[in-house]
């Protein structure tokens, strides 16, 4: 009989929504200190206080998505770095609990409620649609409650890329400098990730949506 499918993430899906905000601080601060940069650097390039980043670093405060990707960009790493120690660790202890495995050589297995998702501001999660980080890939589901956006103040995000959203349930707004889109399920849009950006759930149902992103990709050559 053939092995069962290894695993990808032991942790258990109520620890792993327990303890969500401190490891994605920790992952942060992990990133950081790889890149040997002081809080108060990352901050001010930020724009924001050390005090801030900090309470992000700790778990204390968490980032809306606009701050989530600045801040991942300035520390050089993709989101899906946030989700795993394996993706953040300088020298990864293969040994670890937890850690990748292969059932089959070069096949990762994710089983259902091993995943992590990141809570962020808003009640907007992410969760990782892929067992592994894929380098230059993102792969995301994310959830946003009524009323919650990418960014509160309004900000609009830049990131690298090109990027693909489908709406799974509900209905999402995508703003940009020169106009908006509104979508609804099973309907998606494809756009450079430069180009600035924000998702706005101006309903009062939740809504769910998928997002490929692919650093490297460029807009398809208009007809």
């Amino acid at each position: 009989m053939a092995p069962a499918p290894s695993i990808i993430g032991a942790v258990g899906a109520d620890r792993a929504e327990a303890d969500l905000p401190a490891s994605i601080g920790r992952r942060l601060r992990a990133l950081r200190a790889r890149t040997g940069r002081s809080l108060a650097s990352v901050a001010r390039e930020l724009g924001i206080s050390a005090s801030a980043l900090s309470q992000i670093e700790t778990g204390a405060m968490q980032p809306s998505v606009h701050r989530l990707v600045e801040l991942v960009g300035v520390l050089g790493a993709p989101v899906s770095a946030i989700f795993d120690d394996h993706a953040v660790a300088a020298s990864p202890d293969p040994g670890a609990p937890g850690d990748l495995a292969e059932p089959v050589p070069g096949v990762f297995v994710a089983r259902s409620g091993t995943e992590t998702t990141a809570h962020l501001g808003q009640g907007v999660t992410y969760r990782r649609l892929t067992p592994v980080p894929i380098p230059g890939v993102e792969h995301f589901e994310s959830t946003y409650p009524p009323g919650a956006s990418s960014s509160a103040d309004g900000g609009l995000l830049v990131h690298a890329g090109y990027e693909s959203g489908r709406v799974v349930s509900g209905t999402l707004t995508f703003e940009f400098v020169d106009g908006e889109v509104e979508l609804g399920p099973g309907e998606s849009l494809s756009f450079a990730a430069s180009r600035p950006h924000r998702v706005a759930n101006r309903t009062d149902r939740v809504a769910v949506a998928t997002w490929l992103t692919v650093v490297g990709a460029t807009a398809p050559a208009a007809d």
